[in-house]
């Protein structure tokens, strides 16, 4: 469903400057004006990412704190460093590894992946 903007949306907007980036910028550029062109189009990425992913991943999110009881990470971080979780120990931790992939995914999912061929690796 189109949202209340026309095109080009967002996102779009987005892709296209770290386009110009990747494809202008970059190869001209060279030092601390590369570095920093290097880390702007790996920003504008991530925002691609958030902007695409967000959403699901909010509501995701949502539910997973929801199927431990807990309406925000606020009330989870209380829960555990009060000690309530201990028992339900597997659950908190498949919950929290679920939400670091979901935020990797974002933030850095080459490391995603990395750290995912690491674990099936070390797996007997």
């Amino acid at each position: 469903m189109p949202g209340p903007h026309d095109v080009p949306t967002a996102g779009q907007l987005v892709e296209s400057v770290r386009e110009f980036l990747e494809r202008d910028v970059l190869p001209a550029a060279s030092g601390r004006q590369r570095f920093h062109a290097l880390v702007a189009a790996n920003l504008l990425a991530m925002v691609e990412r958030e902007l695409a992913d967000g959403p699901a991943q909010a509501e995701e999110h949502r539910e997973r704190l929801a199927a431990l009881g807990f309406g925000s990470d606020a009330e989870l971080a209380r829960a555990i460093r009060a000690g309530e979780l201990d028992e339900r120990y597997e659950e908190v931790r498949a919950a929290l590894l679920e939400a670091t992939a979901a935020k990797l995914a974002v933030a850095n999912p080459a490391y995603l992946k990395s750290a995912e061929s690491a674990s099936a690796i070390s797996k007997p």
